[in-house]
């Protein structure tokens, strides 16, 4: 099938195949390249939260913004704790968090509309970006999943959300996982494995977790998102998965990688 996030220049990749199939939508993901960050934020950082100069992270918005055609006032923002509430936005919250992140939507980890001209925003240095999709019903929305939000069900809640509350039919929706850690490259303890396995009883089995040589365990948390989704309702047909690992890829921040010292990447989506 390929990779489903395209490079389109040197600031971004796109979830191509949706944006060439409905030219009005914008989803995808920013890299590290193209900002003027200094180290270690060089130079595309997103985040106001890791201590680079704000000034800079404005600037790497407002070169974003440029490519992709969105003005920062019509982006929103929030701020991730790793857990799992979804709030809905509609134009009254246009711009939270998009210059400040004190103006960010609070404690909130997914966002989604059915509004256009709103861009949803989220940040990322290894976990894994949830983007949603449901064309005929104008529905956009993204999720940020690390470990604690995949297992707190963030991905299934925004599929409840969507078909309890917005009643769209669970077989409209589409569902794109970005580039994130690959298994390979994320080492865990046993405190996530036992999350992972109530969640997911046959997660073993399914090759979501291995022991490794160091007594500890190897996580895929694509596979594991994309088994949530699937057990949710969601057909494996409308699931895309990229293959990009942000610990290996130079393009990508990496939290692991880099020691908790670097920058964000951002996922966005929106209906122009």
């Amino acid at each position: 099938m390929g990779e489903p996030f395209i490079q389109q220049d040197d600031t971004h990749l796109s979830v191509d195949r949706w944006q060439t199939e409905h030219p009005t939508l914008l989803a995808g993901i920013s890299t590290r390249d193209g900002g003027v960050s200094q180290p270690p934020f060089s130079s595309l950082n997103m985040g106001f939260h890791v201590q680079d100069n704000e000034q800079d992270v404005r600037e790497n918005r407002v070169r974003l913004a440029r490519k992709l055609r969105m003005p920062l006032e019509r982006w929103v923002s929030s701020e991730q704790i790793h857990e799992a509430t979804i709030q809905k936005i509609s134009h009254q919250e246009k711009g939270l968090g998009a210059t400040t992140l004190e103006t960010a939507i609070k404690g909130t980890d997914g966002l989604y509309t059915r509004e256009n001209g709103i861009l949803l925003t989220s940040l990322y240095a290894d976990c894994v970006p949830l983007l949603f999709f449901a064309p005929k019903h104008q529905a956009v929305g993204l999720a940020h999943a690390g470990w604690k939000g995949t297992v707190a069900s963030i991905g299934p809640k925004m599929i409840d959300a969507w078909v309890n509350d917005e009643q769209i039919p669970i077989e409209d929706i589409k569902v794109a996982i970005g580039p994130c850690i690959s298994g390979e490259a994320y080492e865990v303890d046993e405190r996530p494995v036992e999350a992972v396995c109530k969640i997911c009883p046959l997660a073993e089995e399914k090759n979501i977790f291995y022991p490794n040589n160091q007594g500890r365990y190897q996580l895929d948390l694509r596979k594991l998102n994309q088994e949530l989704l699937i057990n949710q309702g969601v057909k494996k047909e409308n699931i895309l998965i990229s293959t990009i690992c942000t610990a290996s890829d130079e393009r990508m921040y990496s939290y692991r990688a880099e020691s908790g010292l670097t920058g964000r990447m951002m996922s966005y989506i929106g209906l122009k």
